[in-house]
C-alpha cells in the first residue's frame, strides 16, 4: 500500500492506497501549526487503523508540504550568508530596479533574506564565456571561510559571476568551506539554478540556503515518526514542478518544493479530467486559506520556469522574490474556508486575504474564532451541515457563526442571512474573475474548459464559480476535499535540469551541446534511481530558451531528446520563429537567433489513475438521508433540498437541483437548474449544457 499526506493551512490530510486495487481510505485532521509532523501522525495512525494494517505493509509515503513557502512569507529561516564576485554585494538590493506599483508613494519592497553584513565578497572571477579573469587563491578562500565564521550563519549561499557558464571557483569554494565547516548548509548558484540572469540566480540561492536547514530537520523528523510508525517504507517529496523526487534529493535542493502542495491539487485534477474523457481542464483547488486555479491543454498542465515568492503585496506582480525553479503555472487567490470577512474603509464588505487558519479558525469551529468568515457564511446559508462536517467527527456551532456575521450585519444594517449571502457572493465573483484573467491571458475561452474542483471547500463553491466562468461542466472526484492528496499518488517522479550559454544559433557547438545535456541526462538520472523510479520509462524532452539577438525576453520551444544528436538547426529557426508569431503576429526577418538556456526535464507518462472507495460504499436506489433549507443565490431564497451521501450513490446516478451531496471530506451544493450524475469512476459531474 502507499500513503499520501498534504499539510494544508487548515487541515492535514491523508490517503492510503491498497495497491494493485486502487482502492483508497481517507484520513483528515486540523494541521498542527506548532509542530506539523504531529498531524502527519495522527493521519497515518487513522488511516492504518481504518485499513486495520500495520505500518509494514506501506511501501511509499508520498508527502507534500507548505513549509518552505510559510517559511519564506514568515522570515523564520537559518541565518545565512552570502558569497559573491567582488563588487556585486549590492545585488540582491538593487534588484531590478522596478516599481511593482508606480502610484504607490510608499511603496514597500521585499527585503533580501540575507542583509548587507552577512555578505562576503570574493575577487575571484569568470567573463561571460566561462574564462579564468581571475584566478581562485587560497588566500581568498581562507579569507572567505573567515569571514563567514564571523557572521555565526547555519547556511550560506555562493553566488559568483557567470557560474552558470563556468562553476570552478564555485566547486572549490563550496568544497573549503564544507571542510571547514561541516555542518554549514551550502547552495551553490551552479546546483541550485545554473541560469543566466545575475539577481534571480542570486535570489534563488540565498533563498535554498534559508530554508536548508528547516527543511532537512523537517524531513529527518519526519523521517522518524514514519518510521516509528513501523513503515519502512521510502519517503517521496511532491516538487512545485508536479513531480515527485526523493526526500534525499528534496534536503538538498528544498527550495523546488515551494509549491508541493499546490502542485499535487493540479494532478489530481488532471488525472480526473482524462479519466472522464476530457483534456481541457481547468483546476480549482480551495481550502481553508487559500484558492488556486490552473488551465491544462492537451493533458498537462503549463510549466513555468520564474515563480514569485513571498510578496509583500500578496497579489502584486513584482512584489515577491523571483525564484527560478519549474513550477506549474497556477494563480493563487486569497479566498478559502477560513477567510476573514471585514468592513473596509468605505464602509464595504470584504472578504480576505486574512484567514482564520485552524487556529483559532471559524467562529463556528468554537477554538476561539470571533471573526466572520466563509465557513460561518456557508454554514447559515445551509451549504454545511453542524451535526456532517468531517463526517460527525466535528461539530460546528451555527450560534457562533450567526453571531459573528450578525456583528458584521449590525455595522452594515443588513441580516444575518444577507451578510452570509454577501460573503458567499463576493468570494466566488474574487474567484471567478481571478480565473477568468488567468485564462485571458493565456488567449483561452473558459467555455471551452471542464472545471475540476478539489479542496475541503472547493465543492461548495465550484458550482457558482462554474457558472460565472461559462464553462461547459463541472467534475469532482472521489475524496475531493483531500484531492491534494489523489495527486500525489498520482504524481510521476520527475527531474528538471538547467544549463546556461548565450550562443548564437548559427555558432553552436554541438560538440559542448551534445555533451553537456548527457552529463544532465547523467546527474538526473542519478536523482531518478534515488526516487525508485524506473529509468526505461522515463521520457525525456529538451526545452529550448531562444530570442533574437539582443532582446531581453524568451520564447521557448520543445524538442525531443533524441532530436539533438541531428543537430536540428532549421527544426530549432522554425519552431522558434512560428512561436514568435504566434506571440507577436510576425517575425523579423533576417535577424539572428541566440540560444540562451537548454532545460531537460525527465519524467515517467503520466497515465490515469481510477481510484474507488474502500470504504463505505452501497449501490441500489439512490435515497436521500434527509432534507434542509439552503440558500439559492440566483432566486436570492432559501429551498428545501434533498441530502445525500455521496459514499452510496452507485455509478449512473442522476439527480436534478438543487441537491446536496456531502461526504466526509466536503459537501457539494447543485442549484436548481443544475443536475449531477455519478461516473464510472464515482466523480460526480454537473453539466451546464452548451455554453452561449
Amino acid at each position: 500500500m502507499r500513503i499520501a499526506v498534504d499539510i494544508g493551512g487548515t487541515f492535514t490530510d491523508g490517503i492510503a492506497e491498497e495497491s494493485g486495487t486502487g482502492r483508497i481510505w481517507v484520513g483528515k485532521c486540523l494541521t498542527t501549526p506548532a509542530d506539523p509532523g504531529e498531524g502527519v501522525s495522527e493521519v497515518i495512525a487513522q488511516l492504518l487503523d481504518k485499513m486495520a494494517a500495520d505500518g509494514e505493509r506501506v511501501e511509499e509515503v508520498v508527502h507534500g508540504t507548505t513549509l518552505v513557502t510559510n517559511t519564506l512569507i514568515e522570515r523564520r529561516g537559518a541565518p545565512t550568508g552570502l558569497v559573491v564576485t567582488k563588487g556585486t554585494r549590492d545585488t540582491l538590493d538593487i534588484a531590478r530596479e522596478v516599481r511593482y506599483d508606480l502610484y504607490d508613494l510608499r511603496l514597500e519592497l521585499p527585503e533580501p533574506l540575507v542583509p548587507g553584513e552577512a555578505r562576503a565578497e570574493v575577487g575571484a572571477r569568470m567573463d561571460r564565456t566561462g574564462a579564468e579573469i581571475t584566478p581562485l587563491d587560497e588566500a581568498m578562500v581562507e579569507a572567505v571561510a573567515d569571514a563567514i565564521g564571523a557572521m555565526g550563519v547555519s547556511a550560506v549561499a555562493v553566488c559568483l559571476l557567470h557560474a552558470y557558464v563556468n562553476e570552478a571557483h564555485e566547486e572549490a569554494l563550496g568544497k573549503a568551506l564544507a571542510a571547514r565547516f561541516p555542518d554549514l548548509a551550502i547552495s551553490l548558484s551552479s546546483r541550485v539554478a545554473r541560469e543566466i540572469r545575475e539577481y534571480e540566480r542570486m535570489s534563488t540561492t540565498s533563498a535554498n540556503a534559508y530554508v536548508q536547514p528547516l527543511v532537512r530537520d523537517y524531513l529527518n523528523a519526519l523521517g522518524e515518526r514514519i518510521g516509528g510508525a513501523g513503515i519502512a517504507g521510502l519517503l517521496r517529496i511532491m516538487l512545485s514542478s508536479g513531480g515527485f523526487t526523493s526526500a534525499e534529493a528534496a534536503a538538498d535542493t528544498p527550495i523546488l518544493l515551494l509549491e508541493s502542495g499546490p502542485a499535487a491539487g493540479v494532478i489530481s485534477a488532471l488525472n480526473t479530467g482524462i479519466e472522464a474523457g476530457f483534456d481541457t481542464i481547468l483546476a480549482f483547488d480551495m481550502g481553508g486559506t487559500t484558492a488556486k486555479a490552473c488551465v491544462a491543454t492537451g493533458g498537462a498542465p503549463d510549466i513555468a520556469h520564474t515563480f514569485e515568492a513571498a510578496r509583500v503585496k500578496r497579489f502584486k506582480k513584482g512584489s515577491g522574490l523571483p525564484i527560478l525553479i519549474p513550477s506549474i503555472d497556477l494563480i493563487e487567490i486569497g479566498a478559502g474556508g477560513g477567510s476573514i470577512a471585514t468592513i473596509d474603509a468605505l464602509g464595504l464588505l470584504k472578504v480576505g486575504p486574512r484567514s482564520a487558519g485552524s487556529v483559532p479558525g471559524p467562529a463556528a469551529y468554537g477554538r476561539g474564532g470571533e471573526e466572520a468568515t466563509v465557513t460561518d457564511a456557508d454554514l447559515v446559508l445551509g451549504y454545511l451541515d453542524a451535526n456532517s462536517f468531517l463526517g460527525g467527527e466535528m461539530s460546528l456551532r451555527t450560534d457562533l457563526a450567526e453571531a459573528a456575521l450578525g456583528r458584521l450585519g449590525a455595522r452594515l444594517g443588513l441580516s444575518v442571512t444577507e451578510v452570509a449571502a454577501g460573503i458567499a457572493d463576493i468570494v466566488n465573483e474574487n474567484m471567478a474573475a481571478a480565473a477568468r484573467v488567468h485564462i485571458a491571458e493565456k488567449g483561452l475561452d473558459p467555455r471551452a474548459f471542464t472545471m475540476v474542483a478539489t479542496g475541503g471547500a472547493g465543492p461548495v463553491h465550484a458550482v457558482e464559480v462554474a457558472r460565472r466562468l461559462r464553462v461547459r461542466r463541472l467534475l469532482c472526484p472521489i475524496a475531493a476535499g483531500a484531492g491534494s492528496c489523489l495527486g500525489l499518488l498520482a504524481a510521476p517522479p520527475r527531474v528538471d535540469r538547467a544549463w546556461s550559454k548565450p550562443t548564437l544559433l548559427e555558432a553552436l557547438d554541438w560538440d559542448e551541446v551534445t555533451a553537456m545535456l548527457s552529463g544532465l541526462r547523467v546527474d538526473a538520472e542519478t536523482e531518478l534511481t534515488s526516487a525508485s523510479a524506473d529509468l526505461g520509462a522515463i521520457a525525456w524532452s529538451v526545452l529550448i530558451e531562444m530570442r533574437y539577438a539582443g532582446q531581453g525576453s524568451v520564447i521557448s520551444i520543445t524538442l525531443p531528446y533524441d532530436e539533438i544528436a541531428s543537430r536540428p538547426v532549421a527544426a530549432m529557426r522554425e519552431s522558434f520563429e512560428a512561436a514568435y508569431r504566434d506571440l507577436y503576429g510576425n517575425t523579423v526577418p533576417n535577424a539572428r537567433i541566440e540560444v540562451v538556456t537548454w532545460r531537460l526535464t525527465g519524467q515517467s507518462g503520466v497515465e490515469s489513475r481510477r481510484f474507488s472507495w474502500a470504504e463505505g460504499r452501497g449501490g441500489g436506489a439512490a435515497t436521500p438521508k434527509a432534507h434542509r433549507e439552503v440558500y439559492l443565490p440566483a432566486e436570492r431564497r432559501f429551498a428545501s433540498a434533498p441530502v445525500y451521501d455521496r459514499y452510496a450513490l452507485p455509478p449512473g446516478t442522476r439527480l436534478d437541483g438543487p441537491v446536496i451531496l456531502e461526504e466526509r471530506e466536503s459537501t457539494l451544493v447543485v442549484p436548481l437548474t443544475a443536475a449531477v450524475e455519478i461516473l464510472p469512476d464515482l466523480a460526480v459531474c454537473v453539466d451546464f449544457g452548451e455554453p452561449a
